[in-house]
């Protein structure tokens, strides 16, 4: 296995440093270095793992990226759910916001569990592209409230969120994928890496609260909504308040084919695989045969280095029988 591909080797060690600094009153919020999972459903395996970027191993920084694999419900009409969030760069609450709209989309998602394993098997899109966006909408406006609570502006305590839902029934190859936030969505078939992220232009969803749109006088439940969400009021009609960056909602369901590999991943590996094409070669030659690895093998793929690229890196593929 390579320490890294590349034309060198990177700046920094390949191997953790520095720990981040620890608070003896909340040492619940501390962050490990490493997350690895994974598990098999019908004609899909999961391998999942969440690692601290060389930058923040050396500086003894927290990790940024946030993990969730989750399944709900039980035999064929279980639901399997992998969430992964990344929080905004030089925020000293990046890794709780991340962690926070993991928890809170898993929550969301696992009350809709039963409804949402249903539009899967009946293919119906327009259903889960609405209802996926109305959960990801509410888990990322909760984000600005908590930042209003917390006295922190919207972009201080936010987080980029990247989904995937698979049924766990053998019979329904549809996996599903949504957010909002840069990352990555591949696709390794044929022995040939296919780049699916659904591109801005083609985003099939207006900006989500948390990402540049007006909060909404109610919820979807007809709850109204009297909490400040933090939205900045211009100072006079003469100096109007910019404009929030927008960022859509994306949304893809596709078919899998036996064979096909699925790789969702955060920014910090969609940005290598993209950048330097040795990665991508490595990852084809690790994966297109001989069936899904190990955990231990998978983190140690995922985990290949580049110079350049320090980021946390959070990945989960799903290898299709």
């Amino acid at each position: 296995m390579p320490a890294y591909v590349g034309d060198g080797p990177p700046t920094y060690e390949a191997e953790p440093t520095g720990l981040p600094v620890a608070d003896p009153d909340e040492l619940r919020e501390l962050v490990a270095d490493t997350v690895l999972d994974g598990a098999r459903y019908g004609t899909s395996t999961v391998r999942a793992a969440s690692v601290r970027g060389d930058s923040a191993r050396f500086r003894g920084e927290p990790r940024r990226d946030a993990l969730l694999t989750a399944r709900f419900g039980t035999g064929e009409d279980a639901l399997v759910l992998v969430a992964m969030a990344t929080g905004a760069r030089a925020t000293p609450g990046a890794h709780r916001a991340a962690a926070d709209v993991c928890a809170w989309i898993g929550r969301a998602v696992g009350r809709s569990h039963a409804r949402l394993a249903q539009d899967i098997r009946a293919a119906r899109r327009g259903d889960l592209k609405s209802g996926l966006h109305r959960l990801t909408d509410r888990s990322l406006g909760k984000l600005r409230a908590r930042a209003a609570e917390l006295g922190l502006e919207p972009d201080e305590y936010t987080a980029t969120l990247r989904c995937l839902l698979l049924p766990a029934d053998p019979d329904c190859r549809t996996r599903v994928f949504f957010g909002v936030g840069a990352g990555g969505l591949f696709r390794l078939r044929g022995g040939e890496w296919q780049d699916i992220e659904p591109r801005t232009a083609d985003a099939t969803g207006e900006a989500v609260v948390g990402f540049g749109s007006p909060p909404p006088a109610e919820t979807p439940d007809g709850d109204r909504l009297t909490m400040d969400l933090g939205i900045t009021t211009p100072p006079s009609p003469y100096e109007p308040a910019p404009a929030p960056p927008r960022d859509p909602f994306r949304f893809r369901a596709s078919v899998a084919r036996p064979g096909d590999t699925l790789l969702l991943c955060s920014g910090g590996l969609a940005e290598p695989l993209r950048g330097e094409p040795e990665l991508a070669r490595h990852l084809t030659r690790r994966w297109a045969e001989g069936g899904p690895p190990g955990l231990a093998a998978f983190l140690a793929d995922t985990q290949v280095r580049v110079k350049g690229y320090a980021d946390d890196r959070t990945a989960a593929a799903v290898w299709e029988a």
